[in-house]
């Protein structure tokens, strides 16, 4: 079987995607409660409106992916009221992300995916690899929100860059079209 340059790019993605959220939600847990739900005029408000629209997102689109799991009927929902919990959610979510993305297949790439937006009823239909762009671009986005909103609380935020996740754990983009990504944490 022969793998294009795209799937390696999506496992890549995705484990870079856990090692981010990680690294943000360690430096989320030591910020007192009243500071992490204070709305900061974001565009969920607060960092754990912020983060909750993360899971959110990406439990959406991962149903639309599979046709599995649930998917909240708002982007503002708040399906965990505690740090800890979505901290948990999170890190299942992304595990998820990462077996789903090892899977792929050039057909299944190439396959042409058909939902419903939150905001209309209409069926829209795209081919999978610019929707996944999309997923981890989407990530991307809010995850640089609760990035500010960390460093405007705390006074500074771990570095979130793609360069960085590939000097610390030596996992590059190559990789992606034989590696494990079953357990994406440090690689030899």
């Amino acid at each position: 079987m022969t793998i294009s340059p795209v799937k390696p790019l999506f496992t890549m993605m995705a484990a870079y995607n856990q090692w981010a959220n990680r690294r943000l939600f360690g430096a989320a847990s030591t910020i007192p409660d009243r500071d992490y739900r204070a709305d900061r005029g974001a565009f969920f408000g607060s960092l754990h409106g912020t983060f909750n629209h993360l899971l959110v997102g990406d439990l959406i689109w991962m149903r639309r992916f599979t046709g599995e799991g649930e998917a909240p009927a708002g982007l503002d929902v708040i399906v965990h009221h505690d740090l800890a919990d979505l901290r948990q959610a999170r890190e299942t979510l992304d595990r998820r992300i990462i077996l789903y993305m090892g899977g792929l297949t050039d057909t299944a790439l190439g396959a042409t995916i058909r939902y419903r937006s939150t905001r209309s009823p209409a069926e829209l239909e795209q081919e999978l690899a610019p929707l996944l762009l999309h997923f981890f671009n989407h990530q991307t986005h809010h995850r640089g929100q609760a990035h500010t909103l960390v460093t405007e609380i705390a006074g500074e935020a771990p570095s979130l860059d793609l360069l960085i996740y590939q000097r610390e754990t030596g996992v590059s983009m190559i990789e992606g079209a034989g590696g494990d990504f079953s357990k994406p944490e440090k690689r030899p």
